[in-house]
């Protein structure tokens, strides 16, 4: 999630199309998780992001220095 998700591109190997199509799986499952998760308010803010790594930065953002 820190680092995000590679983008495709051709000229890769089978294996490492693979690695990529796995993170994108995963983040898809994580985000569900997080959607499932948030508050119904808090979710209306986020539903824009592509990718974990951005609803965390969002998250981390909206959040910093609150307990």
């Amino acid at each position: 999630m820190e680092n995000g998700i590679p983008a495709v591109a051709k000229g890769l190997l089978d294996a490492q199309r693979k690695n990529i199509e796995e993170q994108q799986l995963k983040d898809l499952i994580v985000k569900n998780y997080l959607f499932q998760a948030i508050d119904r308010s808090v979710l209306e803010t986020i539903l824009n992001k592509d990718t974990t790594k951005n609803i965390w930065a969002s998250l981390k953002q909206k959040y910093q220095g609150t307990t």
